[in-house]
């Protein structure tokens, strides 16, 4: 990348390590660096010895900063990539021979999906999008909540309501077992024995009774059918999902080893792990009951992924309240001595919020996902059907094209903030045409793909008329033009820093600043009827490659481009 050879050209020049960064007004320039005012350097000195760069058609000084100006060869040639790459522009070799393992979604069964479930499920696969997109081999693992004390509580109740209501477990909803467990919790409050009764459920599925083994494979199996609906709903898909059931014939080899190595002790009958110092709270690996804790097994399935996929990076997308347990399981890690060449990594979700702090829908309390990505589709139809979208659309078209739009704007409304913070739920701002929202970048790009259609051009053949005789129009070309060109040079740049740090909002930043240049070209240039056959083609290539840029964009960020809206 032309960021990573002025850089080395740089540090070559004069011996020292640089920084290079892409200025906010092109007018300072393509590429600029601080390294004469960071090693008290004379700036003009070093940048008489780089202009002389075949890089550069000028270097210049502008308040101790040394701005970097590239020849138009170099933006012609980034627009012919585009159009030679496409669907792959902007991809690269960067994890070429490394594995990241990503946890992500993670749902617990016998419950329907929450919205809080929303965040590490989006945010998850659009990091594992630009990691794989980025030459890493990716594994994508839904780690099932599917064991612990809260299986007793339903266990206990269902196994009560079949006996005194003749229920039928095969005839059981996702819904009905939510309510079975809120049932119990409700029965418990006035009589706090029927605890007591559920850790003696636990404590029999954990020894292989039958019975309690029949209800809660009954459980996983309508919670597994029903995560299946909602994750095609959402686009996602996931490459293993293992429960932590998966790992319980693994713990034990864990403790011994715990045990052997001196880092776990007996305390008032359980098993604990005290870390040296005090510099984190001590934690529980089995209790004093005999029950195991999802720590020893958080642990027995780093060990299976280590053994498994031999990765270079094991990130766990999971909300903020975990990030005690995220410090304690990885200071065990290095404690233990497992993976010294693997860096792990908690990416921190905040909170989903409405307008006024709290969430509501249709039906009460509990926000189901699947409520509020259905008001996202039904608010996207009523949109299509007051708009210029083709009147003589089908119902289905209508249907899908409302899917696509209502889908992505809660996407895209979620990963164009930084995922640490809290998110609002604001309709007005999710489903807004005119603003930083999905449905506006999808509004962009449909509006390249109609300029391209009534052009009657395609791609292939834009690119052949694409050579070096356009270098002259490139050289001259108009301000709107440009800043098109110069913004499209950096994608790949911004992908490698999207991956790098794990942060998606990163590309929904760069896809809104591209889309507002485009229609400000589109509204102010025209393409279609340009003075000469020459200037018609070149802006047709612009419009093509930010069509483009567009798509992979939004591809990387699970969000569909409809071609028309």
């Amino acid at each position: 990348m032309l960021k990573q050879e002025i850089k080395n050209l740089i540090e070559k020049t004069i011996g020292k390590k640089a920084v290079v960064e892409v200025p906010d007004n092109f007018s300072y320039g393509d590429f600029s660096t601080n390294i004469a005012i960071k090693e008290k350097l004379n700036p003009q000195e070093i940048a008489d010895k780089l202009k002389t760069s075949p890089l550069f058609e000028k270097v210049e000084v502008v308040n101790g900063f040394i701005n970097f100006f590239l020849r138009p060869e170099y933006f012609l040639e980034n627009l012919k990539q585009i159009l030679k790459q496409k669907e792959k522009y902007g991809s690269s070799q960067i994890g070429k021979g490394k594995t990241i393992v990503i946890d992500y979604s993670a749902p617990n069964i016998a419950k329907p999906f929450g919205i809080g479930h929303l965040r590490s499920t989006i945010i998850g696969q659009a990091i594992y999008n630009l990691y794989k997109f980025s030459g890493y081999k990716t594994i994508g693992d839904n780690h099932l909540g599917d064991w612990g004390t809260q299986f007793g509580k339903l266990i206990f109740q269902i196994e009560l309501k079949i006996k005194n209501e003749k229920l039928k477990i095969n005839e059981l909803t996702i819904g009905d077992l939510e309510k079975l467990y809120v049932e119990f919790h409700k029965e418990a409050e006035t009589d706090p024995a029927l605890n007591d009764e559920a850790r003696a459920w636990f404590k029999k599925l954990e020894n292989g009774d039958k019975k309690a083994k029949e209800i809660w494979h009954a459980c996983k199996e309508i919670s597994l059918k029903e995560f299946d609906r909602i994750y095609n709903l959402l686009g996602i898909k996931i490459d293993n999902t293992l429960g932590e059931s998966f790992y319980l014939d693994k713990m034990p080899e864990i403790f011994e080893e715990m045990k052997k190595k001196n880092l776990t002790k007996q305390s008032e009958g359980a098993w604990v792990v005290e870390f040296e110092n005090n510099i984190l709270p001590s934690l529980v690996l089995i209790k004093s009951d005999g029950a195991t804790t999802y720590f020893l097994r958080d642990l027995a399935t780093i060990k299976y992924r280590l053994k498994k996929w031999n990765p270079s990076i094991i990130a766990y997308e999971v909300g903020v309240d975990q990030s005690l347990h995220f410090k304690q399981l990885f200071e065990t890690i290095k404690m233990l001595g497992w993976a010294k060449d693997v860096r792990f990594e908690h990416i921190v979700h905040g909170l989903m919020r409405s307008k006024t702090g709290k969430f509501s829908t249709r039906r009460g309390d509990t926000v189901h996902l699947e409520d509020v990505l259905q008001e996202a589709i039904d608010k996207a139809k009523e949109i299509i059907n007051n708009s210029e979208t083709d009147k003589n659309l089908p119902e289905k078209e209508k249907n899908e094209l409302a899917q696509q739009i209502g889908i992505g704007a809660v996407k895209y409304n979620d990963l164009s903030q930084h995922h640490s913070r809290d998110i609002v739920f604001d309709w007005d701002k999710i489903l807004n045409l005119k603003g930083n929202s999905g449905p506006y970048l999808q509004y962009a790009y449909a509006r390249t793909q109609s300029v391209l259609e009534k052009s009657g051009l395609s791609p292939n053949k834009i690119f052949k008329i694409l050579d070096n005789n356009f270098i002259t129009i490139v050289t001259k070309a108009l301000p709107q033009e440009n800043i098109i060109l110069k913004k499209l040079l950096h994608f790949s740049e911004i992908v490698e820093q999207a991956t790098k740090t794990f942060s998606p909002n990163l590309i929904c930043n760069y896809i809104f600043d591209l889309s507002q240049s485009f229609n400000l070209f589109y509204n102010e240039v025209s393409i279609l009827k340009a003075d000469t056959k020459e200037q018609k083609e070149f802006r047709l290539a612009l419009t093509f490659a930010v069509g483009q840029v567009i798509k992979n964009s939004l591809t990387l960020l699970g969000i569909e481009s409809p071609n028309k809206m």
